[in-house]
Formats: structure tokens, C-alpha cells, sequence
């Protein structure tokens, strides 16, 4: 069974970068952690599945379908397949991103 005891520890957040790592991957989800410097971005775009987003520690501003989420370590947002949406670091954060099998 999967376990990780403090995502922060397996996910470094870069100077001025984004790193993504694949956590868990098998046939029904596939877990990323990314970890964004401040004022990192992901770009408007699309998943062909849905998606989870979690933030574990700092703060992100995320668009999902021209809809604004101001997102922190309380903060859950499921992201139906195919909509259009885009990521940015308000602080460095680590985010937990789980893909669902459509």
C-alpha cells in the first residue's frame, strides 16, 4: 500500500521553476505532486479526465472555466474532464493533483 508521511519532504519546490513528480500511478488514479515557486504558472489548459486538486502547504490561485478559486492547505477542487483551466502560485506550494480514470 502507497504511503507517504509528509508530502512536503517528497516534493521540492525550485528556484523560479516547477517540479512535478508521479507519486501513484495504476489503473483507476494517478497522483502528482508539484511543487511551484511564486509566481510560477501552468497555463490554461485541459485534462481528458477529472482531476482533484489539493493544496499541502502555500497559496494558489486556480481558473477553472473562466470561474476563480483562491485555493490554501484548506482548500478542495474537483475539475471535470475536458475543462479549461490554468494554475498560479501566489506563495511557493506544494499541490497534490490525484487524475481519475474516466
Amino acid at each position: 500500500m502507497p504511503y507517504l508521511a509528509d508530502l512536503t519532504a517528497e516534493i521540492a519546490i525550485p528556484a523560479d521553476g516547477i517540479l512535478s513528480r508521479v507519486l501513484h500511478r495504476d489503473d483507476q488514479v494517478r497522483v502528482v505532486g508539484f511543487g511551484f515557486d511564486r509566481g510560477q504558472e501552468l497555463t490554461e489548459h485541459t485534462a481528458n479526465r477529472p482531476a482533484i486538486l489539493q493544496v499541502v502547504s502555500g497559496r494558489l490561485h486556480v481558473t477553472v472555466e473562466d470561474e476563480i478559486h483562491d485555493m490554501s492547505p484548506t482548500s478542495w477542487l474537483l475539475i471535470p474532464a475536458d475543462a479549461p483551466h490554468s494554475v498560479t502560485a501566489l506563495e511557493p506550494t506544494v499541490m497534490l493533483l490525484t487524475l481519475i480514470a474516466g
